[in-house]
C-alpha cells in the first residue's frame, strides 16, 4: 500500500487540492450547468441527471448516437418545479415538472428503471431537435438505485456512480501528449465531470484517493471512469470531432479490465454543500488500479 501522507496532501506530499469547477447535468446527455455552490445529495449534485431523453421504446438516448444532445442547454428553476430547454435556432421550451403522473418503464444500459413522462410539449420539442421520436422522463421520487464500486452508492440516471471527478493536472498531462503528437488541446467539458480539482496535484492524483472531505461532505472512491465515444463529441456544437482523446489515452491509460480510464467515479458517503474553493481533504489513500 501507499504510505499515508498528511491529510489533504497527495501521496508525494504536494499541497491540498481545491474545487475549481462544479457542473450539474440536469438532463442526461445534455449540456452542463456551471455553479459556484450546490447541494450534494446521496445521488449526486442537486438535479444532476434527474431527467433523461428516451426513444418511444423507453431506451435512453446518448451522445454516442445522438451527439446533438450536447448542444441542448437545460435550466432547472431554483425550486425544481420548472425545466427550460434551449437550443440555438429553436424556441426555448419550459415545462412544469411532473412528479405525479403514472410511471413508465425506461431502460438504461439494459437495466429497467421507472420514469415519469414530462408530456407532449417536451416530446415534440425533443423529437424535432433530434430528428427521431423522443420523450423526456424524470426520476421518480421513490427511485432507489444502488451503484457498484469500491464504495457503493446511489444515483439518478447517471451512467453509474453519482459523482465524476477529474483533476486539472490529469487533463494537463493529456493535453501535453496531444500537442506533442501534433493535435490540439481539449477542454475539460469533453469529459463532463461534476467536480474539477486544482492545486498542487500530480496527474491522476484522484486515482489513489479513497475517501475525501470536501466542504461539509464526504466522498468515497467507487471506480475508475472508463471513457467512451462521448469524449469525441464537441460539447459546444453537438457534433462528432474525430478520434481524440481516445486514441491518445489508449497509449498510456489502458484499464486492467478493458477500455481507457480518465478521472474517477465517486459515491456520496455524507451529503452536504459544495462550493468553489473548497479544500479537498483526503483522509484515506489506496493503491491506484492503474499505474
Amino acid at each position: 500500500m501507499l504510505s499515508v501522507p498528511r491529510a489533504g496532501a497527495s501521496p508525494d506530499g504536494r499541497a491540498a487540492a481545491v474545487v475549481t469547477e462544479l457542473v450539474c447535468y440536469p438532463v442526461k446527455g445534455c449540456a452542463g450547468v456551471s455553479m459556484t455552490e450546490t447541494l450534494l445529495t446521496e445521488s449526486g449534485l442537486a438535479h444532476d441527471r434527474t431527467f433523461m431523453v428516451v426513444g418511444d421504446n423507453g431506451v435512453f438516448r446518448s451522445q454516442r448516437r445522438d451527439p446533438r444532445l450536447a448542444a441542448i442547454s437545460p435550466e432547472v428553476s431554483a425550486d425544481g418545479d420548472r425545466l427550460t430547454l434551449r437550443l440555438p435556432g429553436f424556441d426555448a421550451l419550459t415545462v412544469q415538472v411532473d412528479l405525479l403522473s403514472a410511471r413508465r418503464e425506461v431502460e438504461l444500459f439494459g437495466t429497467p428503471y421507472q420514469g415519469i413522462d414530462q408530456g407532449r410539449a417536451a416530446a415534440e420539442w425533443l423529437s424535432e431537435v433530434l430528428g427521431a421520436p423522443s420523450r423526456l422522463v424524470r426520476v421518480p421520487p421513490e427511485h432507489r438505485r444502488v451503484t457498484d464500486g469500491w464504495i457503493p452508492g446511489t444515483s439518478g440516471y447517471a451512467d453509474s456512480s453519482p459523482v465524476h471527478l477529474v483533476s486539472e493536472a490529469t487533463l494537463a498531462l493529456l493535453n501535453r501528449r496531444l500537442t506533442e503528437g501534433g493535435g490540439v488541446p481539449l477542454p475539460m467539458a469533453r469529459f463532463r465531470p461534476n467536480v474539477v480539482i486544482g492545486g498542487g496535484t500530480r496527474p491522476h492524483w484522484e486515482d489513489g484517493a479513497r475517501r475525501m472531505l470536501v466542504g461539509d461532505t464526504e466522498l468515497g472512491y467507487a471506480k475508475l471512469a472508463i471513457r467512451c465515444a462521448v469524449t469525441m463529441v464537441d460539447q459546444d456544437s453537438g457534433t462528432r470531432a474525430g478520434p481524440e482523446p481516445l486514441r491518445t489515452l489508449a497509449t498510456y491509460r489502458r484499464a486492467p479490465e478493458g477500455g481507457v480510464a480518465f478521472g474517477v467515479k465517486l459515491s456520496v458517503v455524507r451529503p452536504g454543500k459544495l462550493a468553489l474553493g473548497d479544500e479537498v481533504n483526503v483522509t484515506s489513500w489506496g493503491e491506484p488500479e492503474l499505474r
